[in-house]
């Protein structure tokens, strides 16, 4: 299959939300809402236009994929460090465990060390994230604003020691929690 990958537009927007649904329909642990998800990252301050991507099949020209990568920050008493939250990546149920997913994340991770970050956190398959260099967050000190098992809150540095001397609580955009 011959795929591309590129920055979403807005004219895809309500492409990529049906993207988004039909990715997480049969999911197991989800809550059937990370197209409502989207929609308000795009809407807040958090989003990065540039760090939300999309695959399109070359084919019939469809969006098959999505990933958005948005604003953060790890915050303790002494420091608030601005990051990135991967979420979510998404592939059409048909297009999926055919490499999609794996092309949008390393592709949004380059796009982002590109761009000057320093860091991108993760709440996600404890299996399938390491495979990008992504350890538990709490390696670094850094933890979830919410209750979650150590090994799916995960942390990638994408500049050489970014997160060396960081610790604290993530502080996700209020698009998260609306």
């Amino acid at each position: 299959m011959n795929m591309r990958i590129r920055i979403e537009q807005v004219d895809d927007y309500s492409v990529t939300e049906q993207v988004v649904k039909s990715a997480f329909a049969n999911a197991e642990f989800s809550d059937h809402k990370e197209h409502e998800l989207v929609s308000r990252i795009r809407k807040s301050d958090a989003f990065i236009p540039a760090l939300s991507l999309v695959a399109i099949d070359e084919e019939n020209q469809e969006i098959v994929g999505h990933i958005l990568l948005s604003k953060i920050s790890i915050r303790n008493d002494n420091q608030s460090i601005e990051s990135l939250a991967l979420a979510p990546v998404s592939v059409l149920p048909d297009y999926q465990s055919k490499g999609i997913g794996k092309k949008l994340i390393l592709e949004a991770l380059q796009k982002a060390k590109e761009r000057g970050y320093q860091s991108v956190v993760v709440l996600g398959h404890s299996e399938y994230y390491p495979k990008f260099g992504f350890q538990k967050a709490s390696h670094w000190g850094i933890k979830a604003p919410f209750d979650v098992p150590d090994e799916v809150f995960l942390a990638l540095e994408l500049q050489e020691n970014a997160l060396a001397q960081v610790s604290g609580v993530v502080e996700y955009s209020s698009a998260f929690f609306e």
